[in-house]
């Protein structure tokens, strides 16, 4: 009931929605078009063009677009009073907030499945790993955001202003993507920046959605994707419910 309640809230206000929708092809025409040049580079060519390359990242970049919303989300019923009425039932604090994370997964995969369509059909996104790889990689990319989810929940329930969060978000947004196999190629990269992006769990997460999507092969990039997600969103989980018991 309390996804429900969440998912209605997510999907009630039209231009939200069509704002929420118009976000990610926005942000992968703008990136198509200003690192189309990187598309000739080694190690980017042979994925036969820059949006192939490119559109795995936008969708780990719209996950963690949605994540932020997240935190945002709650904070907002915070401030109009709608969880202080939560707690005051007699239900699951963990509830409240996984209804959260789960509504916003499914808004998610509404946002994902516009941009790949948008991908395909207006900028010659090659899905070389077919229907079953696509879906795979989605899945993936889902996973991904419910773990990210949970790290902005709880930041959210320990923040408490959304000015704050605001600036956190910021600071750690553009450094995870920026500082992994996102828009460059690792080997392209300054020793020490390929350094850090080896230990960025994006990285992992954009090489596995890469590879299922494109038709690569796929290692070990998937397990490790999953098992990051998984555990953010276990540490995450238990951060933000200690945190959201600690302020009732």
């Amino acid at each position: 009931m309390l996804t429900q309640r969440s998912l209605r809230s997510a999907f009630g206000d039209a231009r939200l929605v069509f704002l929420g929708l118009l976000q990610p092809v926005v942000l992968l025409l703008l990136f198509s078009q200003v690192f189309a040049g990187v598309g000739t580079l080694p190690g980017v060519a042979e994925y036969g063009g820059y949006i192939n390359f490119l559109m795995p990242a936008t969708m780990v970049n719209i996950a963690m677009t949605s994540a932020m919303g997240s935190g945002a989300g709650l904070l907002a019923e915070t401030y109009t009073g709608v969880l202080g009425r939560f707690r005051r039932m007699p239900i699951s604090l963990l509830s409240v907030l996984l209804a959260r994370t789960l509504s916003d997964t499914a808004r998610l995969a509404v946002q994902l499945a516009v941009a790949i369509v948008a991908a395909v059909l207006a900028l010659g996104f090659s899905a070389r790993g077919g229907v079953l790889g696509m879906t795979a990689a989605l899945a993936v990319t889902l996973v991904v955001g419910w773990g990210l989810g949970w790290v902005f929940v709880a930041l959210a329930t320990w923040l408490k202003k959304p000015e704050t969060m605001q600036a956190v978000t910021f600071i750690a947004v553009f450094p995870l993507m920026f500082g992994s196999s996102a828009y460059m190629p690792l080997d392209t990269m300054p020793a020490w920046m390929r350094a850090v992006s080896t230990v960025n769990p994006l990285t992992y997460a954009i090489d596995a959605i890469r590879a299922l999507s494109l038709g690569r092969p796929v290692g070990m990039s998937v397990v490790l994707a999953l098992v990051l997600a998984l555990t953010t969103a276990t540490l995450g989980a238990t951060a933000a419910t200690r945190n959201f018991r600690r302020s009732a």
